[in-house]
């Protein structure tokens, strides 16, 4: 497939089509962040840098594709690598706070990794020693892994695309719709299924590992959502790819054992949730001290007077600050239990991310709704962009049902049970 310029990508229009998009541009060499406080720095000055387009990008729906550029050299695809393999091997504690950071300067960008950094966790958690050699190394000379996991039309969880093995070989047929980050991928991990020979194994799970320019595979930038609107979450279709056996992780069988691919998943959710929260907030502060007016039965001078707008605004301050606090205890439980993966230590992981995400998805709600009664009416004006934080908080917020997480805390806590194990707790 045809390599495509950063340039010539993001001057593409900025409204969903159906013609596929063209691949990415070849990697180029990234720098290689060796330390917890270097990513959290580098974390900070990129979220500096795309904070003044999110706005513009966002309204023109206008790919970041040069972003996603300097995030690549910036070294941040590769905090997660392990040390012995040559990356930073960051924690989960400061993983979250690189997240919060870049969502908050713009939601839309803090989505495009979540997924990168699942797949290279479920790739520690189930790749053998070769795989884990080779796309590690992969990641740190910059390349990039999307996501192809979830499907649309259906009224269930089945995953109908297929892993087929023949006499000609090893195939990858389906659909999958949702792919955040699959646009600016240079590898697709894809969520399949098989029909396993051996007696017992019955259907089972993998997660392959597809190169973007591979022949079949089709990516459609065709995501419309109202919020998250740049974050190429569109389709990517599979017509018999071939496939090499080195690209297939197991998946079914990392939830068959203890292991952190749910609670890890989970967390970064929650932290974005929680940065678009404070985005959100920081947004509204200047605008308010700017421009709003106070109630008239305030009697004060000033919205920034105004009794009943500093009570309002406090109390979004403090669910947000409380969402934090739950996301950083959540993290140390999700480190904990990396270190030592047993029923006990995941269960309390999953349970803390699970009440996390609880509180980040009201509070970024919250915090998104209140700009607008805080700053008055001329906060909804189209040019003010202020409409995005809500947006995106909303659309984001839907990937899993929240009501199911207060059911898992409630059960553990009343009834000792521990929370399924899949990708969604």
């Amino acid at each position: 497939m045809t390599q495509t310029s950063t340039q010539e990508l993001q001057a593409l229009a900025s409204t969903p089509g159906s013609q596929p998009a063209p691949a990415a541009p070849a990697a180029r060499p990234a720098h290689i962040i060796g330390s917890e406080a270097e990513a959290l720095e580098a974390a900070r000055s990129f979220a500096a840098l795309i904070a003044p387009g999110a706005l513009a990008r966002d309204r023109d729906r206008l790919l970041p594709w040069q972003e996603v550029e300097q995030f690549s050299r910036s070294g941040l695809w590769g905090i997660t690598i392990p040390r012995e393999y040559g990356g930073a091997g960051v924690s989960t504690a400061t993983l979250t706070r690189a997240i919060a950071l870049i969502a908050a300067a713009d939601g839309n960008f803090g989505h495009i990794p979540q997924n990168h950094y699942y797949s290279l966790e479920v790739l520690r958690v189930g790749g053998s020693p070769a795989q884990k050699a080779f796309f590690y190394d992969r990641v740190l000379r910059g390349e990039r892994l999307g996501n192809a996991l979830a499907e649309i039309g259906h009224r269930d969880f089945q995953r109908r695309t297929r892993l087929l093995r023949d006499s000609g070989g090893w195939f990858v047929q389906g659909r999958k719709f949702y792919c955040t980050g699959a646009l600016f991928a240079h590898w697709i991990p894809t969520l399949v299924s098989a029909q396993e020979e051996a007696p017992g194994q019955g259907e089972r799970m993998y997660l392959v590992f597809i190169p973007r320019d591979a022949a079949g595979v089709t990516v459609t930038d065709d995501w419309d959502g109202f919020g998250q609107r740049v974050t190429g979450s569109g389709s990517v279709q599979f017509d018999r790819v071939r496939v090499e056996p080195e690209w297939v992780v197991p998946f079914t069988s990392s939830f068959e054992r203890p292991t952190t691919i749910g609670p890890f998943a989970q967390i970064i959710h929650a932290a974005l949730d929680a940065g678009i929260g404070h985005g959100a907030l920081q947004a509204a502060l200047p605008f308010i001290r700017e421009h709003a007016r106070p109630w008239v039965d305030a009697g004060v001078a000033s919205a920034t007077q105004d009794p009943l707008l500093l009570q309002q605004l406090g109390n979004v301050h403090v669910r947000l600050r409380a969402a934090d606090a739950l996301v950083a205890r959540a993290a140390l439980a999700v480190d904990a239990a990396q270190r030592a993966p047993t029923d006990d230590s995941v269960a309390a992981a999953s349970v803390a991310v699970a009440q996390a995400k609880a509180l980040s998805t009201n509070a970024s709600l919250l915090a998104g709704s209140k700009l607008f009664e805080l700053a008055g009416t001329a906060s909804t004006l189209a040019g003010q962009g202020l409409d995005r934080f809500w947006r995106n908080a909303r659309t984001h917020t839907l990937h899993d049902p929240v009501r199911w997480k207060y059911h898992a805390v409630g059960n553990y806590v009343l009834n000792g049970i521990r929370p399924p194990r899949h990708g969604a707790l």
